[in-house]
C-alpha cells in the first residue's frame, strides 16, 4: 500500500522528510499542482517576484538535510547577486527574497529523494498534476488527477494543498484578489493604486508595483527610490488602524523557556472554569517577570485584554505611523549590531506558541474577545517584517509615492468597471487598482477542491472537518482515520498561528508519527 502527500510546499516536504526518519512507509507518492516539486506557492516563480522578502531567516528555519545558511553559501555569486545577496556578509540572520528560499527547498526536496530512494522506499513523483478528487475504495484511497489519471491503492492520504486564495481567471490590471493572482505576471499602469492591508503582504505587492515604475537605489546608504518615467504613481496601504508592522527583532533562537507561561501551567487553564481569564492572568504575570520596568511603565496590572491591546498599539495609532517606523527601524538596526533583546518583545514571541494550546478550549464568547484582543497583539508581534521591507516603505514615503490610509471599522468598498471606490470617514478614494493583501482566510468543508469529500463532509453535517489530535480526519465512515489535514487553511481556526515554517515541520512530524504508528 501507498502514501500519497498532495502538495509539496513546506508542509509536504516536512511530512515527507518525517516519514523517512521514521522508517517507512515504503511506498510514497508525491503530487504538486506547480510546475517544480517542493517549493510551494509563496516561494515559487509563479506567484512572487524577486522583491518579494520572506521574514524568516536561516537561524529559524526547521532543520532539513542542509541548512539554509550552507546551501547559500555554495551557490555561485551570480545567483546570490541575482538575488542581491552579497555572498560575503551573508549571515544565518538575514532575510532573502522568498524566490531563493523556494530554490532551496526544492534542492532539499530533491535531496529527500535520493536519501529515500538510497534507504529502499520507492517514491513517485507528480509535478503540474492536481488532484481532482479523493474517494475511498475497497482498501484505502482512489485519487483522480488531471495529468495522470486515476491513481489507486493508497492506505494513507496526507492533504498538504497549503494556501488557498481566489483565483483571477480573468486578469485584468486594475482589480487583484490577492498578490498571488498573477500580480507578478502583469504590468500595472501607474496611477492611483489601492492595496488592502498593511502586512508584509500588502508590503510585497507594493514594493511589486514600485520595481515596474522605478528603482531603489542606495546614495550615502540611504535607500532612495527612483522613476523611470514621469507618470504620477500613488499607493496606498489601507486598513481599519492605519498601522504599518514593526521591524523584526534581535532575539536568542532556539527560544527560551519560559518561567510563567508553562506548556503544563497553559493546559492546566485550559481544563479549568473561564480559561481566557487565567491565560490572561498567566499572560500578565509572565511580562511582568520578563519585564518589570516596561509592565509598570504602561501599567500592566490594572489593564484588562481590551486596555493592553490598546496600549500595545497606541504608539503607531496616535503618532506619526511613518515617524514611529523610523524610531522602530533605527532601534531594531542598533539591537541588532548589539545583538541586544528587548525583554517585552521577547516574552510576547514566546508566549503565542503556548496560548494557541489553549484557544480549542475557549467558548465562543472567549474566542471573539481573544480575537479581538491578544491575537492581534501576538500576530503583530511575531509577524514583524524584515527590516529592508520597512526600509522600502520609507523610501516610497520619502519619494511622496506611498501614504497610509486608517479606513475605521466602518468603510465601504466597491469594485466597478475599471476602477474600485472606498468611502471611509466621510471621504471618497477612486483607486485606478485594487488588491486585496489582507492574507489567508480560515477554510470550510465546502471550499475543499475534492467534490466528493467535500459532498461526503456536508452531508455528514461537517461544515469544518473533524480532525484528531493527529490532523486524521473523523467521523466519517470510508474516509476517517488515514486521511490527515495538514493543509493550513483548514487549521486556522483552532491554530491561529499556524501561518509559518515552524508549524509545518510540527504538524508535519505529528501526521508522520501517526501514519508509521498506523502502519
Amino acid at each position: 500500500m501507498k502514501t500519497a502527500i498532495i502538495g509539496t510546499g513546506p508542509t509536504g516536504l516536512y511530512t515527507f522528510q518525517a516519514l523517512l526518519r521514521a522508517g517507512g512507509p515504503h511506498h510514497i507518492v508525491l503530487f504538486e499542482a506547480g510546475a517544480q516539486i517542493g517549493i510551494g506557492m509563496p516561494w515559487s516563480a509563479e506567484t512572487t517576484s524577486a522583491s518579494m522578502l520572506a521574514n524568516i531567516a536561516s537561524i529559524e528555519i526547521p532543520d532539513l538535510p542542509e541548512r539554509y545558511i550552507d546551501w547559500l553559501k555554495r551557490q555561485p555569486e551570480t545567483v546570490l547577486r541575482r538575488f542581491s545577496v552579497d555572498p560575503a556578509t551573508v549571515d544565518e540572520r538575514d532575510f532573502t527574497p522568498r524566490l531563493l528560499i523556494g530554490q532551496y527547498f526544492a534542492d532539499q526536496m530533491q535531496q529527500l529523494i535520493t536519501i529515500a530512494q538510497a534507504a529502499g522506499v520507492t517514491v513517485d513523483t507528480f509535478e503540474t498534476c492536481r488532484v481532482t478528487d479523493i474517494t475511498p475504495a475497497a482498501e484505502g484511497y482512489t485519487l483522480e488527477t488531471d495529468r495522470a489519471g486515476t491513481q489507486s491503492g493508497f492506505r494513507h492520504v496526507v492533504l498538504a494543498t497549503g494556501h488557498k486564495f481566489e483565483r483571477d481567471d480573468d486578469l485584468t490590471d486594475h482589480y487583484f484578489p490577492n498578490p498571488w493572482s498573477g500580480l507578478v505576471t502583469v504590468a500595472v499602469p501607474a496611477g492611483h493604486i489601492g492595496i488592502m492591508g498593511t502586512s508584509l503582504s500588502a508590503i510585497d505587492a507594493a514594493m511589486v508595483v514600485a520595481g515596474q515604475h522605478g528603482q531603489f537605489t542606495r546614495n550615502d546608504g540611504r535607500l532612495i527610490w527612483q522613476p523611470r518615467g514621469s507618470e504620477a504613481l500613488t499607493i496606498t496601504l489601507m486598513s481599519w488602524s492605519g498601522v504599518l508592522p514593526e521591524a523584526d527583532f534581535y532575539c536568542p533562537i532556539p527560544w527560551e523557556p519560559l518561567e510563567i507561561m508553562t506548556e503544563e501551567a497553559v493546559l492546566e487553564a485550559a481544563e479549568g472554569p473561564e480559561p481566557f481569564a487565567r491565560i490572561w492572568d498567566l499572560f500578565k504575570a509572565q511580562l511582568q517577570t520578563s519585564d518589570p520596568a516596561w509592565s509598570d511603565r504602561i501599567g500592566l496590572a490594572g489593564l484588562t485584554p481590551e486596555t493592553f491591546s490598546e496600549a500595545y498599539f497606541r504608539p503607531r495609532e496616535e503618532g506619526d505611523t511613518f515617524v514611529h517606523a523610523r524610531r522602530n527601524l533605527a532601534e531594531a538596526e542598533r539591537n541588532r549590531e548589539a545583538r541586544h533583546t528587548i525583554p517585552w518583545r521577547y516574552a510576547i514571541l514566546r508566549m503565542h506558541e503556548q496560548v494557541e494550546k489553549a484557544v480549542p478550549a475557549f467558548s465562543e464568547a472567549e474566542t471573539k474577545r481573544f480575537n479581538a484582543t491578544l491575537k492581534s497583539v501576538f500576530t503583530d508581534n511575531y509577524a514583524a517584517v524584515p527590516p529592508l521591507s520597512i526600509e522600502r516603505v520609507l523610501a516610497l514615503r520619502d519619494a511622496g509615492v506611498l501614504e497610509i490610509l486608517a479606513l475605521g471599522e466602518d468603510y465601504e468598498l466597491t469594485h466597478h468597471r475599471g476602477y474600485s471606490e472606498v468611502i471611509a470617514r466621510g471621504k471618497t478614494y477612486r483607486l485606478d487598482t485594487f488588491i486585496d493583501a489582507r492574507g489567508q482566510c480560515p477554510q470550510t468543508s465546502k471550499d475543499l477542491p475534492f467534490p466528493s469529500l467535500s459532498r461526503a463532509l456536508l452531508q455528514a453535517g461537517q461544515e469544518e472537518p473533524q480532525l484528531s489530535e493527529s490532523f486524521a480526519l473523523q467521523s466519517l465512515p470510508g474516509y476517517e482515520g488515514r486521511l490527515y489535514f495538514g493543509a493550513l487553511p483548514f487549521l486556522m481556526e483552532d491554530q491561529p498561528f499556524v501561518q509559518g515554517l515552524t508549524s509545518c515541520a510540527r504538524n508535519g512530524a505529528t501526521i508522520a508519527e501517526a501514519i508509521i504508528r498506523d502502519a
